[in-house]
């Protein structure tokens, strides 16, 4: 197994992405060997996989064993829940949530999406683009997944035809796009032979794109800071109050989108105090700017009022506060959310006191149909919500912002956390922008 030193890991971009498809659509096989062909699998965790494979009288290691870890999911041959796999090659990290495809756990997929920036979907050459296929490019659309790979896998059980796969592909493109998919990258594969996950395929030579590997490898992953809206929520004030410091006040947390330095004009909401950034601590050393994910410090230059759940952004590009809130929401828990219902609302790092005023409607991924007014959304349902909070709170709209345009619902009384939201409209808008009078239903 070859190995990464510090200092290329060090150099290399970290990207997130997760998998999705239908059940056998050989999810859990693509990501074994692209862990298997990328060198990413220790020798020990090798040899187990194949004294497993063996004891099932299979000839050759079955790769899928290296990602379904929960013994019902190595019974079942499926997977069940979200299996997160860290590996790294010399050009990038990676961070991947292998998710399940059965509906049931449409939940899952949600989770294991909601923090990726690309999404793998694969398809059964052999049955095409069906029903979990446009479920999954829906919750892909709905999350603002910025890449979305269409894995055509098995392409050797249909003698790796290129008018299989082209007409798979044409049509989950068109599909894709018209829920507004930014970016959509079609790769011919077969995972248990290897064609086209790490390396090309010597069957395929009609196909002259990049493989799985190489996609993820390249595709642009840099987040533009200069447009996106500075966010920083305050987890922590830090007041030493020693010798050494005796007046030292700074606010602590993770930057959540865009870029801080020292001089600018702030405002702390929700209180809407303002003042001026006098420093910025990073690692315990002084900074003058810091960016988006990176743990800092902040010093305010006047003694205001700032604690956890605060929301320091810029004065020029602050949020508007709102105690109504209107979300798409996907409900994880297995008991119903109804109208009417008492909740707690985490946005960031501030929870408050909500209840859900309203739901308009609840999606039908099937066909993209809406059931109005449904009274309540089941587990793994997803629908449209009004909340009333008890105090303000600073939001985006998760097109602008995924990190601060999302929020969860928890049950005050046992902390189970109930729902997962984004705020504002549902769906982006495709390009080109359709025909206002061509209208398909999404007026929300």
């Amino acid at each position: 197994m070859s190995t990464i030193t510090a200092e290329e890991l060090s150099a290399t971009t970290l990207l997130r992405f997760a998998t999705a498809g239908s059940v056998d659509d050989g999810k859990s096989t693509l990501v074994g060997r692209l862990l298997h062909d990328s060198k990413s699998v220790l020798t020990d965790q090798l040899e187990a996989v194949e004294r497993a494979s063996a004891g099932r009288g299979q000839e050759g290691p079955d790769l899928a064993l290296l990602t379904d870890g929960l013994r019902a999911e190595r019974e079942q041959g499926i997977t069940i829940d979200v299996a997160y796999r860290y590996f790294a090659t010399t050009k990038r990290r990676f961070i991947l949530a292998d998710t399940p495809g059965h509906v049931q756990y449409t939940r899952n997929m949600v989770t294991g999406a909601s923090t990726a920036e690309l999404t793998v979907i694969l398809v059964d050459a052999r049955n095409g683009v069906v029903e979990q296929t446009r479920r999954h490019a829906a919750i892909a659309a709905l999350l603002r997944v910025p890449h979305v790979v269409l894995a055509v896998n098995k392409m050797d059980l249909v003698d790796y035809r290129e008018s299989v796969f082209a007409a798979i592909a044409e049509e989950f493109t068109a599909y894709a796009s018209e829920l507004g998919v930014p970016e959509i990258t079609a790769i011919p594969i077969s995972a248990l032979a290897g064609d086209n996950v790490v390396e090309p395929s010597a069957t395929m030579d009609w196909y002259g794109g990049p493989t799985v590997l190489e996609h993820l490898e390249t595709v642009p992953v840099s987040h533009d800071l200069a447009h996106c809206h500075a966010r920083l929520p305050v987890q922590y004030v830090i007041r030493p109050q020693t010798a050494e410091h005796p007046d030292y006040r700074g606010y602590a947390g993770q930057i959540a989108a865009g870029t801080f330095r020292v001089g600018d004009p702030v405002t702390v909401l929700p209180s809407g105090r303002t003042s001026t950034i006098s420093g910025i601590d990073l690692l315990g050393a002084p900074v003058d700017v810091a960016w988006t994910t990176q743990s800092v410090t902040v010093l305010l230059a006047d003694d205001i009022d700032v604690s956890r759940g605060d929301l320091i952004v810029p004065s020029k590009d602050a949020p508007a506060t709102t105690q109504d809130v209107e979300a798409t929401v996907c409900h994880v828990a297995d008991q119903p959310l109804t109208v009417g219902h008492r909740v707690l609302i985490k946005h960031g790092t501030r929870t408050v006191k909500a209840i859900v005023k309203d739901i308009p409607s609840r999606l039908t991924l099937d066909d993209l149909s809406l059931h109005p007014h449904p009274g309540q959304l089941a587990a793994n349902d997803i629908g449209r919500v009004k909340i009333r909070t008890a105090e303000p709170l600073p939001v985006d709209s998760y097109a602008d912002s995924r990190r601060t345009g999302s929020f969860i619902l928890i049950d005050p009384a046992d902390g189970t956390t109930l729902t997962a939201g984004m705020v504002g409209e549902s769906f982006a808008s495709p390009e080109p922008v359709k025909d206002e009078s061509d209208d398909d239903g999404w007026d929300f």
